[in-house]
């Protein structure tokens, strides 16, 4: 997620957290305002890792779209508002044999779901 608020015309990012993420890697960084083609695909350029919890992480081109990061407190309640960033780079291939799955029909599902907090739970 954004450290902080993104504007249009930057083509730099600050997260929130510490990542693994290399120059020639692709992300994508979440919309916030009100139409999701305002997602935002880009290159990794260099990663200042300065202050490693908070990486500075430079894009091939500048922002279209604002994206916002903040914290809004309403009384005694807060809600975390950023934009959620995303590494497309790193995948995982899912197949079964070519050669016989098809043949005998051989299949499968993949099912990840949270509860809503910060845990996932995959089925295979």
């Amino acid at each position: 997620m954004l450290e902080t608020t993104s504007e249009i015309g930057s083509n730099t990012i600050t997260l929130i957290e510490s990542v693994d993420w290399n120059v020639g890697e692709r992300i994508i960084v979440a919309p916030t305002g009100y139409y999701n083609t305002e997602a935002e695909e880009m290159t990794i350029v260099s990663v200042d890792r300065t202050n490693p919890d908070k990486p500075i992480i430079t894009l091939d081109k500048p922002f279209e779209f604002r994206h916002y990061a903040a914290v809004e407190t309403y009384g005694n309640d807060f809600i975390e508002m950023r934009a959620e960033v995303g590494l497309l780079t790193r995948n995982i291939l899912y197949r079964g044999d070519p050669e016989t799955s098809a043949l005998n029909e051989y299949g499968a599902q993949i099912m990840v779901h949270s509860d809503g907090g910060e845990n996932l739970i995959a089925r295979i």
